[in-house]
């Protein structure tokens, strides 16, 4: 080096031994200027990879951008300048004049294109340009404070390199000014269109690493309570529009890659069977069956191609966090050095000192980035997983629905994938554990020699117990999810069913069954808290157990060996970073086991069969037929016998087909085979255009009237008040509350039957499909009603004259009015024609006929019967019950009862003078009356669910304590207040033991100090045990209190919560929140008594050895308190 630079690279007596430090001119010359130019050549490749994978569009050149190019290109040419100052010298002196200007010059360079390359990419911020200017700047302090020193010692010896290093110096500073300031968005982003669009997105690198893009946020919800509206959109790539398909692309990319081993496998094997089997195909399908079988796709191989490069960021930013970790312990040991010489420079302390805070400072920043990945990667699993879930609940087989029940579903979007999530936010301990372990036990090699070797064995020990527990715990997971899916489905039947349920005061009975299944469920709970009880004593006795280990062999293998302060307290630092991995390790593997298990349930259910989408041909139609079935054979599963055979149909366009038949003959069926919801064994079905589907029960939505029969559509008021008066929906509107804005509860509930089915043909009418498909929706009307439909909107005469229909029917009254009849026998059809045709066919229509006609006769009579009760019910006792409803101040539940009680008055629409007369006395009744308006008078049925902001109450707290019991309460903060003096007293004990003179070289007494060491060590692995076991104890009791709270509150409320209640917001109280009190809030009081209780101890051992520190603490715990005061202030949602 020499040779290189002129003068020595290394002076220790010019850096280190001295009151004024300095580098030497090589040192300055070659490390300081070549850091930064590594960093940025070592990164250009990879930030390259990176903005071409991840074009956001450019961005238009600013005057900010044009100012940083300006000063990259004056950077550029100032290196060069010294470069050809050098080389016109007649004689280069030395090398190192030469290769660092070119090699600072060509960074410069790369470092102005990079600033338009970025610009064109669409990058707003670059944290690679900021970190590389921030290291030049860092590194040119040294020189900067050398050349003034030269100069005011020697004066300027070089005025041209002396005036073109403080030029380069202002223009690295200028450089690392301007980066903290953000460019324009790119053209055509979201973010400009967006009216509240999320700061995140626009943060520069200094606010993203800090979090400061959060804290406008975060003062608007200290001012206020935060709500919805309050909060930013979401990041377009954070959308469910956008991580939904990106899961379901990589799961279908995964199934059909499996699809084709298994399809190459089969080919491949079964000639090799055929060979050897004498029975054929038929048994060597057998025999390849179940090899067949076995080949599953895996949907962790989907989600770690979907997610798994960004969450490869967040393992990025963990492993410089580990990495750093141990450069504290190396200070630390250089501060002890510092502290036992007494001739060293003032400066080392003050150096080391600031060393460590800015190690824990980058440490601390490093670990939120990792945080901050990790958390996003988890809210995008579970977003992608339910959503998963949810689109495969629409498509699967029913044979599918048989094994996957409601409870199950459930259970999969509420717990299994907030696993998955819970689960990514340590899931890199799993590799960051081992090497923390492996780099600590390296360094403490390094001062403790082989003796470490003994905590290592005790380390390896301890990961069969572990594994054990884990196996066991897995077990334990996959029985407790067996009980909470039969609990959920219990309760989904239940709260599907609790009108019936209240009118049989059912109550009690229901109550035991759902608790006997919760019993089961809290003692397979019981049994794994208590497991998990054991796991913490192990693994946190682990870190002591090393300690005690190393420092007994330590000392009885050699009288020599003394432990110091130096070797016992970077141990200990060394064993407190071993706590960490050893504490979260056994955590993660449990999660690991848990997730393992909801992996394989969701796996399960994602590869359950789907329905064919294409069993339904929508190109290939017969001419002039709409609706063609050839040879068609169906069956609900493909292992059940066929449901309908034989079936033929051709259905020309603009007709109207009735399907007839006794009950259960397979009419539903065959609406069902036409949606394309059964399985399609033989045949073919086409359809030609859009499809209306009728069911025979109605399906109703919780929005208004009007926005259950628009359905999305665009709003046409002509068309609208004509599809209202062909359903005969006009007097209902009359009678309602607020006319067509009432809001219709979950289900209909404040609608009649016959209601609910006028709606729901209203709602297919407005779609104005080609095709219609009705399933007998003229059997929950009254015989008028019906009359009044068919003639208005299914009839030759009625609004889907011009449409195909398909009709399925009992009543024989409109048979002689449709085109043409199917008549089903047995599940196939055993006629079909015109009404004359069959009836002179004199086959199954004619008994059809024969078996039915007494039906409608009745029908009729009592039509014509309530056609004359009409004639003299009178109009004020009408009139009274509106004016009720509208102008009376009664109660929800009231109006709600009157409106189910009321039947709606519908006339003979064949009978126009009659109707007239009816709507004139009813206007002129209003008339005079002025009733107010309607949809000024109508409430809100369903309310938005609400929560709390601001700080949790003090009441809240109380309850849970009340459902733990406060003497255990107070019992548990005891055993921790014990557990902790007894930590106390043992690094009291150890740094009493290493503060003992060495007589000869020996220490005294060691034997005695290892006992009381090791006693005081497992008295308080006890006491984590005692305190675990109790913890599991009170929580169990808590899940068992706080449950059978909620359920005897759910069987002991009025009906009238339940129809204004979404059965799904229910289900979550049993299913998530129920989770949240079993699972979550235990290990969470865990952590924050272990922290809590580990501060207070930390904080009086301090105080106890530095009274000084009592004076910092004051204004450090007002600090903290107001932070916390601010934190705690913004809602969690």
């Amino acid at each position: 080096m020499k040779r290189f630079c002129g003068s020595e690279f290394w002076n220790a007596s010019l850096t280190l031994y001295t009151d004024s430090p300095d580098l030497t001119p090589c040192f300055q010359n070659t490390v300081l200027v070549w850091i930064p130019c590594i960093f940025l050549w070592a990164a250009f490749p990879f930030y390259h990879f990176y903005l071409k994978q991840n074009n956001k569009g450019y961005i238009v050149m600013s005057i900010l951008n044009k100012v940083k190019t300006f000063f990259g290109v004056l950077l550029w040419l100032i290196c060069w300048l010294d470069l050809f100052y050098e080389l016109g010298q007649s004689r280069v002196q030395h090398p190192v004049k030469v290769v660092t200007p070119l090699i600072l010059g060509i960074t410069m360079l790369l470092a102005t294109v990079l600033i338009q390359y970025e610009r064109l990419r669409g990058v707003q911020s670059s944290g690679l340009l900021f970190i590389f200017w921030l290291l030049a700047l860092l590194c040119a302090i040294v020189p900067f404070r050398s050349r003034i020193r030269e100069a005011a010692d020697k004066g300027v010896t070089d005025q041209l390199r002396f005036t073109t290093f403080y030029i380069y110096f202002g223009l690295l500073l200028f450089q690392l000014i301007l980066s903290c300031f953000n460019e324009k968005p790119p053209l055509f982003s979201s973010i400009v269109t967006d009216p509240n669009p999320c700061p995140e997105y626009t943060a520069g690198f200094l606010s993203t690493m800090t979090f400061w893009w959060f804290t406008s946020m975060a003062i608007k919800g200290y001012r206020n309570p935060l709500e919805d509206k309050d909060l930013w959109s979401l990041n377009k790539k954070d959308t469910s529009e956008i991580v939904v398909p990106t899961l379901l692309k990589k799961w279908e990319t995964e199934k059909a890659k499996v699809q084709r081993k298994n399809q190459a496998v089969y080919s491949t094997s079964s000639t090799k069977v055929l060979n050897h089997v004498d029975g054929g195909t038929e048994e060597a399908g057998v025999l390849l069956l179940g090899k067949n079988d076995t080949k599953q796709p895996s949907f962790l191989k989907a989600l770690l191609k979907a997610y798994g490069s960004y969450f490869l960021i967040g393992s990025a930013y963990k492993l410089m966090q580990d990495l750093i970790g141990f450069v504290n312990p190396q200070l630390l040991n250089l501060l002890i050095n510092f502290t036992m010489q007494k001739d060293a420079p003032s400066w080392w302390g003050f150096a080391l000192a600031f060393l460590m805070f800015f190690c824990a400072l980058l440490q601390t920043i490093i670990l939120h980035q990792h945080f901050q990945y990790c958390f996003v990667t988890g809210m995008r699993l579970r977003t992608a997983i339910i959503g998963a879930i949810y689109r495969k609940s629409l498509v699967i087989t029913n044979s599918a629905k048989r094994s996957s029940t409601v409870g199950e579903i459930v259970n999969l979007m509420s717990v299994d994938a907030q696993r998955f999530m819970d689960l990514t936010t340590f899931l890199n301990m799993l590799w960051s554990a081992p090497l923390q372990i492996i780099l600590a036990l390296y360094f403490l090699w390094q001062y403790l020699g082989p003796s470490v070797l003994a905590g290592f064995a005790v380390m390896v020990l301890l990961i069969p117990l572990n594994a054990a527990i884990a196996m066991k715990t897995r077990a334990f997971q996959v029985e407790q999810m067996q009980y909470k899916d039969a609990r959920i489905k219990l309760m989904s039947e239940i709260l599907n069913g609790i009108k019936v349920l209240k009118l049989y005061a059912w109550e009690n009975s229901f109550k035991e069954k759902v608790l006997q299944i919760r019993e089961n469920e809290l003692k397979v709970l019981r049994k794994s808290a208590y497991l998990g009880a054991v796991s913490i004593f192990a693994w946190t006795s682990a870190p002591f157990l090393v300690a005690l280990t190393t420092f007994a062999v330590y000392v009885t293998v050699n009288d020599k060996n003394v432990l110091d302060a130096k070797k016992a307290f970077v141990s200990l630092s060394l064993f407190n970073i071993l706590r960490f991995p050893l504490n979260m390790l056994p955590q993660v593997i449990s999660s690991i086991v848990q997730a393992s298990v909801s992996l394989k349930r969701i796996q399960c259910f994602l590869s359950h069969d789907e329905l064919d989408p294409d069993s339904v041909d929508k190109k290939n139609i017969a001419s002039g037929c709409v609706v063609t079935v050839v040879n068609g054979k169906f069956s609900w599963a493909k292992s059940d016998p066929a449901t309908l055979h034989s079936i033929n149909l051709m259905v020309p366009h603009g007709s109207l087909l009735a399907v007839v038949g006794h009950v259960g003959c397979g009419k539903s069926s065959l609406v069902s085979a036409l949606l394309g919801e059964m399985e399609k064994l033989e045949g073919e079905i086409s359809i030609k255009g859009s499809v209306a589907y009728v069911s025979q029960q109605a399906w109703i939505q919780n929005a208004t009237l009007r926005d259950n029969i628009l359905f999305g559509k665009p709003y046409n008021a002509e068309k609208y008040s004509s599809i209202l008066e062909a359903c005969a929906l006009l007097t209902d509107l009359e009678v309602l509350p607020g006319g067509d804005q009432t809001e219709i509860g979950e289900k209909g509930i404040n609608l009649s039957g016959g209601q609910k089915q006028r709606v729901s043909i209203a709602r297919a009418l407005y779609s104005e499909a080609d095709v219609y498909l009705l399933d007998d929706p003229l059997s929950a009307v009254d015989a008028h009603v019906a009359k009044h439909i068919f003639d208005k909107v299914i009839g030759p005469e009625g609004l889907l004259k011009d449409k195909t229909r398909i009709l399925v029917t009992h009543s024989i009254t409109f048979l002689p009015q449709v085109d043409n009849i199917v008549v089903l026998v047995d599940g196939s059809v055993s006629e079909m024609g015109s009404y004359q045709e069959l009836l002179t066919q004199n086959g199954a229509f004619a008994e059809f006929l024969r078996n039915y006609t007494l039906e409608d006769i009745v029908e009729e009579d009592e039509a014509i019967e309530l056609e004359e009760e009409e004639e003299d019910f009178r109009e004020d006792t009408l009139s009274n019950h509106i004016d009720m409803v509208d102008n009376e101040p009664v109660a929800n539940e009231a109006r709600k009862q009157f409106i189910r009680q009321i039947s709606v008055i519908s006339v003979d629409l064949e009978n126009p003078k009659k109707m007239s007369t009816r709507k004139r006395k009813c206007s002129e009744r209003k008339a005079a009356e002025h009733p107010p308006d309607k949809k000024s008078s109508a409430q809100k049925l369903i309310y938005a669910e609400t929560a709390e902001t601001g700080r949790v109450k003090l009441q809240v707290f109380w309850e849970y304590v009340k459902a733990v019991g406060p003497i255990l309460c107070l019992f548990i903060c005891f055993l921790y207040c014990c557990q902790n003096a007894a930590a106390i007293g043992a690094n009291v004990w150890l740094s009493e033991w290493t503060s003992d003179t060495a007589v000869n070289g020996t220490q005294t007494e060691t034997s005695m100090r290892v006992g009381v060491y090791a006693a005081l060590g497992l008295t308080q692995g006890v006491l984590v045990m005692i305190s675990s076991f109790t913890l599991a104890l009170g929580g169990i009791g808590a899940a068992r209190t706080l449950h059978s709270a909620l359920l005897e509150n759910k069987f002991c409320t009025p009906q009238a919560f339940f129809d204004t209640t979404p059965l799904g917001r229910i289900i979550n109280r049993f299913s998530k929140d129920i989770y949240v009190i079993d699972e979550v809030i235990p290990p969470t009081i865990l952590m924050f008594l272990s922290t809590f209780f580990g501060s207070i101890a930390t904080i009086t051992v301090i105080i106890a050895s530095t009274p000084l520190f009592a004076v910092v603490i004051v204004p450090l715990a007002i600090a903290y308190f107001f932070v916390q005061v601010f934190l705690s202030s913004l809602p969690v949602f």
